[in-house]
């Protein structure tokens, strides 16, 4: 199975369990990985290039897709819309895009470990997800986990992950923060306001959002 990776910071905890649920089974049925930014990973997943990945939520409705998402409860610091006399686009995103479309704001669209050092620099900016929550209370999902194949696979691993509590090696935080110029504190603290579960109000949310597209 080729797994399309999307290297934000979003998902550390899930390419982390990922590497130890494959060795934990003795297997792994993941033979490659495809990296690349939402909106392209979207594209070889919807051409059938990757097998599975987190398939941005607009690009997401007629595909099968496991219990787990890139969800936000309220605010999430990585996506946002950076004051601008015109409207822009992120070419790396798809879903925020709508989404500043649906909620009828004006600015630049910024996402991914990008818009989180933007944050944390304390420029002035929305946050796209807690203006969506302050509107309809609900959650916003950002991806769901899609597949072709390996159904089985997929389901199971998706409620092993949502039962445990990964815990990211030191080394692997460095590096991240290497990546990204981001400090492991802030990465560990950015990590608190993403949630994974497709929980009822999270599939309310989903539903809301789909309605308005």
């Amino acid at each position: 199975m080729i797994f399309g990776k999307i290297e934000y910071l979003n998902l550390l905890p899930f390419h982390v369990f990922m590497k130890r649920y494959g060795a934990s089974q003795h297997y792994s049925q993941i033979s490659n990985y495809k990296t690349g930014v939402p909106s392209k990973i979207n594209d070889a997943f919807l051409k059938r290039r990757v097998d599975a990945a987190f398939i941005s939520s607009i690009k997401a409705k007629r595909h099968r897709y496991a219990p787990l998402g890139i969800i936000a409860k309220k605010e999430v610091l990585s996506v946002l819309l950076i004051p601008a006399s015109t409207t822009r686009h992120d070419s790396a995103s798809a879903t925020s895009n709508i989404l500043a479309q649906v909620l009828h704001v004006n600015g630049e669209v910024l996402i991914g470990d990008r818009a989180l050092k933007y944050y944390l620099s304390g420029n002035s900016a929305l946050d796209l997800a807690a203006v969506w929550h302050e509107r309809y209370r609900l959650p916003f999902v950002f991806a769901l986990l899609c597949y072709h194949s390996h159904r089985r696979y997929m389901q199971t691993m998706s409620r092993h992950f949502l039962k445990r509590r990964v815990r990211i090696p030191h080394y692997l935080l460095q590096q991240a923060s290497q990546r990204t110029a981001i400090a492991p504190k802030d990465i560990l603290h950015y990590l608190t306001y993403i949630s994974y579960d497709l929980d009822t109000a999270a599939q309310r949310g989903l539903k809301k959002f789909l309605s308005l597209t």
